[in-house]
This record gives structure tokens, C-alpha cells and sequence, in this order.
């Protein structure tokens, strides 16, 4: 039994990985252009695959939780996001001795913090795959009640690695807001960033950002390390739905389709919005949000600056604006709204048509980056009218423009009046 799983989850994992990896392959001269611009800071994919592949080959093969029942499970992952916060605190405290400009050596003074960092590191390390396991399979237990599962097996099997992630660049024409080109980068210094921004919107005419990301749909997917299990549990639970949408025209039409993109990413967002919370309160109930808020707040306020209204009014100004040809009006909208934000506590570096192409495409909360964009809303209805989580997404792994969406919303409603 045992070896017929593992050959099971090799295949799939082989086939998983033969997938073309998103936004890596050319589609077009301004990608080409956008791409030999950025060529020295190019994510190396095929180098990091090898042994996160590995890892999870393992972890099928040997099995990694044949002596730990749920709640030990439980504890040993609350065990290991601790010591990553004991880890996150020492590195602090290490910055703190080489920023203070009154420690004359700051190599000795931090010696003996930087040799706990490293045995934590390395115990970290250690139990990194058991970590990832029990995750894994607490969230793969809650698809199989979900009724995402093939003869009691989820599939794809859930497999995720907790990583340092590339960053990504993304493009986006200056007089319409389009996901057009991303490509995965090195992590860049702040300056280089910027000046690589400039390279390609002087080179192209275009909208440029470099941006931080918390996960990639690779197979295993890459996942930020966080010390929050609230965090994971929400990145494993929509990183899977990537996985699971890959065998659907919505998954397969992500990289070349911007409509079909957003619907993907919003679908994967509102899911784990929805799992996330399910799975803390059967494994971690101390850090489960009350039951009756199944969607997680993803706007805030501060002072009574409300985030998702104002970047609502925000993204809408900017689309007419843009639809008028009034690119340059706009992007000083953009830039005196950005001033905006900032001065309300929110720390965001460049705001224009890429940071809108790139963060509307999660449209998730009421209100946000998306402005007038249907498909969130439409979303978000078709949830509440259908029974289930799986009999949602089933409903929607076919479809992958705005106008089916809506066409899909509109049969649900007369199916239902």
C-alpha cells in the first residue's frame, strides 16, 4: 500500500513539474525586451526545483509523521513557528548592534547572538520537512471532508515548501491597467530595484514595479516561511487551489489570459479565506478567528482611514482617467494618492498601473485595488448562492473570462429566483 502511494505521488509530482513555470516564457517582443532587461536578475528556477522536488520525494517515500497522533502534530508546528520567532527576534537584535554607530566592533559585540542564530537556524532546518508534513496533511484531511478527493486522495497531493521567494517585476501598459509581462527575480537591493523599474519603463513606454510575493504555484510550491500558522494555513489552502486548477481551462489559462488571471487569483484568495479558518479551528483553536466570520477582513483602518475605500476610489478615478487618454493626469493621481496613503500609515513605494494590474487581480475584500472590476463582487455572489465549497469551485474551473463569469452569475440567479 505504502509503495503504491509513494509511486503515486512520484508520478504526479514528475507531472506537476513538466508544467510550463508562469510568467517564464516568452510571449511576445515587449516580454523579450522586459526580459533581456532584466536578464542579470533573473530567477533561476531549475536551480531551486531539484531539491524542493527532492524534499517532497522524501517525505513521500520514508513518511515523516508515522508516530505523532493530531495533537502532538499540532504541537510540534506551534513548537516550530515559535522557535522561528525566537530566530526573527535574535536576527533584530544582531541589526540593531551593526546599526548602532556607537559599537565599535559590532562583529564581536553580536558573536555570541549570531552563534545562537545559527544553531537555531540549523535546528530549524532539521525539522523543516516535518514541519511542512503536518500542515500538509492537516489541510489535506480538511479537502478530503470538503469533497476534494479522488478515492479518499486529494489531488493533487498537497505539497509545499517554506522558502525564501524570488521577487517578481511586473508590467503593465501605461494607458490601460493589464497584467502584461511578469517575470521572478532575484531578491533585489532597494536600489537596484528602482533602477530597473526605470530601465524598463524608459526601454518600453511602460508601467514597471518590482514586488514582494508570499508564495508561487510551482509543484512543490514555494511558500514564504512566517512565523504565523494563521499565515500558512491561508498560503498552503490557496497555493493548493493553483495546483488543483491546473488540470482546469482556469488554471491553464493564468499565464496568457489577464480576465482568466484575475478570476484565478481570486478564487484561490476567497477559498483560503474560507479553508484557512476551518483548518485552525479543528488544529489550532486558540488562534481561529469567531465561526460566524467566514472571510477574513482584507482592507483595515487606521485613525478611520479606510484602506479598501479609498483604494477603491483610488482605482477608479485612475480608470477614467485612462479611458479619457489622460495618462499623465492619472499617473499624478496615482502619485498624490500614494502621498495619501503614506501619510495614513501605509508604507507603499511606488503606486501606479503595474502595482493596480498586479494587486487588483485579488479581489477579495469588498473593496480595493480592483475598483469597478465585476469580477470580484460576481465572485463573492456565486459563493453564497452555491451549497458548497467544492460545488463552487467546480462551477468555475471551466470558465475563464469575465463575460462567462457574469454569464454563469446571471444562470445562478434565474436558477434560483
Amino acid at each position: 500500500m505504502r509503495l503504491r502511494r509513494v509511486l503515486f505521488h512520484a508520478s504526479l509530482l514528475l507531472i506537476l513539474l513538466l508544467l510550463p513555470l508562469r510568467s517564464t516564457l516568452p510571449t511576445g517582443t515587449r516580454w523579450n525586451a522586459a526580459a533581456l532587461l532584466a536578464r542579470d536578475h533573473s530567477y533561476n528556477w531549475l536551480a531551486w526545483l531539484p531539491s524542493a522536488l527532492g524534499a517532497k520525494l522524501g517525505q513521500a517515500l520514508w513518511g515523516l509523521r508515522p508516530f505523532l497522533d493530531e495533537t502532538a502534530a499540532s504541537q510540534f508546528l506551534r513548537d516550530y513557528v515559535a522557535e522561528l520567532r525566537d530566530l526573527r527576534a535574535l536576527e533584530a537584535q544582531i541589526v540593531t548592534l551593526f546599526s548602532d554607530t556607537a559599537q565599535s566592533d559590532p562583529l564581536s559585540a553580536s558573536a555570541g547572538l549570531r552563534n545562537q542564530r545559527d544553531a537555531i537556524r540549523q535546528h530549524l532546518r532539521e525539522r523543516q520537512g516535518l514541519a511542512e508534513s503536518v500542515l500538509e496533511g492537516q489541510l489535506a484531511a480538511l479537502l478530503v471532508d470538503l469533497g476534494f478527493a479522488v478515492a479518499g486522495q486529494v489531488l493533487p497531493p498537497v505539497a509545499m515548501r517554506l522558502t525564501a521567494l524570488p521577487q517578481v517585476l511586473v508590467v503593465s501598459p501605461r494607458d490601460e491597467i493589464r497584467y502584461e509581462i511578469s517575470i521572478g527575480l532575484e531578491p533585489l537591493p532597494l536600489d537596484e530595484a528602482v533602477a530597473l523599474e526605470e530601465r524598463i519603463e524608459n526601454r518600453l513606454d511602460a508601467s514597471a514595479l518590482v514586488l514582494p510575493i508570499g508564495g508561487i504555484a510551482l509543484y512543490p510550491a514555494m511558500i514564504l516561511e512566517s512565523a504565523n500558522i494563521a499565515t500558512l494555513a491561508d498560503t498552503f489552502a490557496h497555493e493548493w487551489l493553483h495546483h488543483y486548477l491546473f488540470a482546469f481551462p482556469l488554471g491553464q489559462a493564468w499565464d496568457h489570459d489577464s480576465e482568466a488571471r484575475v478570476i484565478n487569483e481570486t478564487v484561490a484568495s476567497l477559498f483560503a479565506q474560507e479553508v484557512a479558518p476551518l483548518l485552525l479551528r479543528r488544529y489550532y483553536p486558540e488562534l481561529a478567528p469567531p465561526a460566524a466570520s467566514r472571510q477574513r477582513v482584507a482592507t483595515s483602518e487606521q485613525g478611520g482611514f479606510d484602506f479598501g475605500a479609498e483604494m477603491d476610489r483610488t482605482r477608479r478615478r485612475v480608470d477614467e482617467l485612462l479611458v479619457r487618454g489622460e495618462v499623465e493626469a492619472a499617473e499624478n493621481w496615482m502619485e498624490g494618492q500614494r502621498q495619501r496613503f503614506v501619510a495614513n500609515g501605509y508604507a507603499i513605494r511606488r503606486l501606479n498601473q503595474a502595482w493596480f494590474a498586479f494587486y487588483g487581480g485579488y479581489q477579495s475584500a469588498a473593496q480595493g485595488p480592483g475598483g469597478d472590476d465585476p469580477v470580484g463582487p460576481a465572485l463573492r455572489e456565486l459563493r453564497a448562492r452555491s451549497d458548497t465549497l467544492h460545488d463552487w469551485v467546480v462551477s468555475l474551473r471551466g470558465i475563464t473570462t469575465t463575460e462567462s463569469l457574469l454569464d454563469l452569475l446571471k444562470k445562478s440567479r434565474q436558477s434560483k429566483a
